[in-house]
Order: structure tokens, then C-alpha cells, then sequence
């Protein structure tokens, strides 16, 4: 089901539109998350620039991020970090 919702709000790689159900956002976000390696401090450009290879609106994703507890960030909002999300193990 994940990989169906997902399907229709990215294509060509980029997220044509950002869900306005909470369960659909929330898997969009969860791929999204997944552009930040967990341990990682991310200075908010860094973040910034992850984010907007996906769509414009880098200020909305971000704030979802972290309004879903994907991504944390410092109280004067100069770092983040990820916090959740599903954490992918490659045993290889």
C-alpha cells in the first residue's frame, strides 16, 4: 500500500504535491526521511538542499519533518538530525 500512495505523489523522481490526508503525508514523509543518515547533525542549508530535490517548498517539508517527529532540531533551529521514520539495515 505504501508503494501506491507514494506513486502518486512522486514522479520523475520529485513530489509533485504534498499530501493533504495525514496518513498519506506521513509515508511521503517517511521516503523523505530517509535522505538523512540517523547520528547525522545536517546544518539547515544541508537539509534545505536534500529536501528541495524532492519539491520547492523546502520550508512546509521541513516543518512536516519535524512537526512528525522524522527529523529533530536544535531550539535556535541551525541543526537537525534524524529522530524516526523507518531505518533501512544493510547487512550486506
Amino acid at each position: 500500500m505504501r508503494q501506491t500512495i507514494v506513486q502518486r505523489f512522486i514522479q520523475d523522481g520529485r513530489l509533485v504535491a504534498i499530501p493533504a490526508r495525514r496518513a498519506k503525508r506521513l509515508q511521503v514523509l517517511d521516503l523523505l526521511a530517509q535522505e538523512f543518515e540517523p547520528g547525522v547533525h545536517y546544518p539547515e542549508f544541508e537539509v534545505n538542499r536534500r529536501l528541495s530535490s524532492w519539491h520547492l517548498d523546502v520550508a512546509a517539508l521541513r516543518r512536516y519533518l519535524v512537526d512528525e517527529g522524522f527529523l529533530d532540531r536544535t531550539p535556535n533551529c541551525r541543526e537537525y538530525w534524524r529522530a524516526g521514520g523507518t531505518f533501512i539495515c544493510d547487512d550486506t
